[in-house]
């Protein structure tokens, strides 16, 4: 929401689409794990870059904090202007191979052969007393 919003409020500011002129925004899910945003603009004098940040200043923030926030950001020309994109991705389900359609999810390990409660639990104090090497003499 926050890259959508960056970029809407740059196609205003920075772009014929804030002079009379329109934007489109797009939402895209392209593959599992991915979720793609874009804005496409009526284009403008500048290309959108991340500027260097400068602590006093009211503005120029925006496109580094959506380079903070996605996995990756850019633009494209698009006739008569631009559209610009970011990527944010998750983690996905990934199949067994010895069984499709089956997910393959994180096994507990085993427990000790000498049956063990897993995880073993540690009554001793953390952090140890008596510093790193353990209690004072």
């Amino acid at each position: 929401m926050t890259c959508v919003s960056e970029f809407c409020a740059n196609a205003i500011a920075h772009t014929a689409s804030g002079r009379g002129g329109v934007f489109t925004v797009e939402v895209d899910r392209p593959r599992d794990g991915v979720a793609r945003v874009a804005v496409t603009d009526d284009g403008g004098a500048s290309v959108p870059a991340a500027g260097s940040l400068d602590l006093m200043a009211e503005g120029g923030r925006g496109l580094a904090m959506v380079a903070a926030c996605t996995n990756r950001w850019g633009f494209t020309a698009a006739y008569p202007g631009r559209t610009v994109w970011a990527e944010a991705c998750w983690p996905v389900a990934v199949p067994s191979p010895d069984r499709p359609g089956n997910i393959t999810r994180r096994a507990r390990p085993a427990s000790p052969p000498d049956s063990a409660p897993w995880p073993p639990r540690d009554s001793s104090p953390w952090p140890p007393r008596g510093g790193p090497d353990g209690p004072a003499a």
